[in-house]
């Protein structure tokens, strides 16, 4: 087993870990994997759904596909970056739901950003990972 990713929210920073997660992550030194953006594309390459709740749904999905290559498990990962079209309250809502519902308890360092548009006009989410993988 690889050692742990210490995480860590300094009194001098507001605490992340209420909401689930944290503001500095620190890896142990070893491999670490950069999983590029995952969106609401599936393998067997079926419509991309309307919502943004389903696309999260697949967009889980894929994160987890990802980890399960690389024998990782949520607590492996160090950083998320969450990009979205049309980022408010009520739409980062919706997709934190699922998301902390992937991360199951591990509070990776995350970042959420909004954006004028993804890799095609009907997706409204992407997100990558830093996953350390034991070496």
């Amino acid at each position: 087993m690889s050692a742990a990713i210490d995480r860590i929210n300094p009194s001098a920073l507001p605490d992340a870990g209420k909401i689930g997660y944290s503001q500095i992550s620190i890896a142990p030194p070893g491999p670490l994997a950069f999983v590029s953006g995952q969106v609401a594309w599936r393998p067997d390459g079926a419509a991309t759904p309307a919502s943004l709740a389903d696309q999260t749904a697949i967009v889980v999905d894929n994160l987890q596909g990802a980890l399960d290559a690389i024998l990782a498990t949520t607590d492996d990962i160090v950083q998320m970056r969450i990009y979205m079209t049309e980022l408010t309250d009520e739409t980062q809502g919706i997709a934190m739901s699922e998301i902390l519902k992937f991360l199951d308890g591990a509070q990776p360092s995350l970042t959420g950003i909004g954006v004028a548009t993804l890799a095609a006009p009907d997706l409204q989410i992407e997100v990558e990972m830093v996953v350390k993988i034991s070496g």
